[in-house]
């Protein structure tokens, strides 16, 4: 691949194989889901004869895309596509930042403003990037790019070669707003380049693109590291491992070569076990396991857990309800920001959760976990994720704004009960009261409160909710759906 000035601007990404469809049709629950992707591949394949289909990215790790990817590359593959999955690397260390501000605008936030500048910068970005890719791809080959990142890279191939092209866009929102206007008019000439866009949500798709554009829900992979089944052991283990518990018997692994940092009263970060074991295995959790943006609602969580903690007076001393309440602790858990290239906001997001945490009084801040989870493992920091998880009576996702929120249904998958702010993506999921619990207002700590108070009150009703979960994501959002949906659409497009 062709190396700038600044390094490698377009990097091929090697995927491992993992598991094979014969390995996931093993399981009863899964194989009537195989059969019909095998079904429908002996059918779109053939069409495909001859192209090689290109997926274009912005990052290798951090968030939902980069860790759907490999399953999805690794199944099309095992069905019989050629598939070749490329991240790019921007020459100005300016772009990555106007493309966070335009996918918050997408999201209906952030500030407005978009200038001829932004405009010279996103159009010499995009010339470089696609000069340095479009001479790889054949004439035959099919070509689909993810999120306004490599938007224009992908436009200006789609020139050069004269190939089908389809935008993947996993954001938006439900409605317009100023912010959103101006993203879609900066973006408007380059994603009408395309022959098709796939959007998440209907709400999502903006009008001058309704004609050719095609809904998919993402989905998740039952038995990567971060959803598979973990025993106790198993879950114990991992916990220990990952410097997320301590322990004073033997576990049969060694350690992780890189192990959860949590954030400590003098603002540096150890490991997870200090200043104390965390409790994971033994006290109520609240959990929230996200990328470091502030979109993701993590201020008026934080608020709100003190808020549920100083509300002592309001209950029984002696119930078991204000028992959970006492005894229980939230956990943020994201990826450390240094591992993430496309997201340059996170560090300042972490930051800032972590200037709030340190105004608290210390009894409140034994009482909150600030985890950063590294990412020089791929299967490491999944295993964390899932046992994180796995140990959480609750698992929140607070999104104000919420493209779909993969994290929520990693976690209805494990059965659990999810609080989440009702974000279109994640209502899209979360059905209130059947399989967990939405709050209208999430920037609204009390709202945010009150719900989390409500759901400690029956835990036999929270495990109503989890078997309802999980049932709900066995039947719409697992990768074998999603992967069916993109052969009948490759097909369509190459006929």
């Amino acid at each position: 691949m062709q190396e700038g000035s600044g390094g490698t601007l377009i990097e091929r990404v090697d995927v491992a194989p993992g598991y094979r469809l014969e390995d996931y049709a093993e399981y009863n629950y899964l194989a009537p889901q195989v059969a019909d992707l095998e079904a429908a591949a002996r059918e779109a394949v053939p069409r495909l004869a001859g192209r090689k289909i290109w997926i274009v990215s912005s990052t290798r790790q951090g968030g939902g895309v980069a860790e759907g990817m490999p399953r999805v590359v690794s199944l099309m593959r095992q069905l019989g596509l050629p598939v070749e999955w490329v991240v790019i690397h921007s020459p100005d260390p300016a772009f990555f930042p106007l493309t966070k501000r335009l996918h918050n605008q997408l999201h209906g936030m952030g500030r407005l403003g978009l200038g001829r500048g932004d405009r010279e910068l996103y159009d010499a970005v995009s010339d470089r990037l696609a000069d340095a890719l479009a001479n790889e791809i054949g004439s035959r080959d099919i070509l689909i790019v993810h999120d306004p990142q490599p938007l224009g890279t992908g436009a200006r191939i789609k020139k050069k070669r004269g190939i089908p092209a389809i935008w993947r866009c996993h954001i938006g929102v439900d409605g317009t707003t100023p912010a959103s206007e101006e993203a879609w008019q900066f973006l408007a000439a380059d994603a009408s380049a395309y022959d098709r866009s796939v959007f998440t949500l209907a709400d999502y798709v903006p009008p001058f693109l309704s004609a050719a554009a095609t809904i998919m829900t993402p989905g998740i992979d039952p038995l990567t590291h971060k959803n598979r089944e973990l025993s106790v052991h198993k879950t114990s283990g991992v916990l220990v491992d990952a410097a997320l518990a301590a322990t004073v018997h033997p576990t049969l692994a060694p350690p992780f070569a890189a192990q959860a940092l949590r954030l400590q009263a003098d603002g540096g970060f150890r490991p997870a076990v200090f200043p104390e074991d965390l409790g994971l295995l033994f006290r109520p959790i609240v959990t929230q396991v996200s990328r470091w943006d502030r979109l993701k609602g993590f201020g008026p969580l934080l608020d709100a857990f003190v808020l549920l903690k100083e509300r002592r007076q309001a209950r029984t001393r002696d119930s078991r309800h204000q028992l959970c309440i006492d005894h229980a602790r939230l956990v943020f858990a994201g990826p450390d920001p240094s591992g993430v290239q496309d997201d340059p906001e996170a560090v300042e997001t972490l930051a800032d959760l972590c200037r709030r945490w340190s105004g608290l009084p210390a009894g409140l801040q034994h009482e909150i976990a600030i985890l950063k989870l590294p990412m020089t493992s791929v299967k490491e920091n999944a295993l964390m994720v899932n046992a994180l998880q796995r140990c959480s009576t609750i698992v929140v996702q607070n999104s104000l704004r919420e493209g779909f929120g993969l994290t929520v249904a990693e976690a209805m998958w494990k059965a659990l009960p999810v609080m989440g702010g009702a974000a279109a993506g994640i209502r899209a999921q979360v059905a209130d009261g059947i399989t967990g619990r939405l709050v209208d207002d999430p920037a609204n700590p009390k709202a945010v409160a009150d719900t989390l108070d409500a759901m400690f009150v029956d835990h036999k009703e929270r495990e109503v909710w989890g078997r309802n979960a999980r049932d709900r994501v066995s039947r719409a959002f697992l990768i074998f759906e999603e992967v069916r949906r993109w052969l009948q659409l490759l097909a369509t497009l190459a006929r």
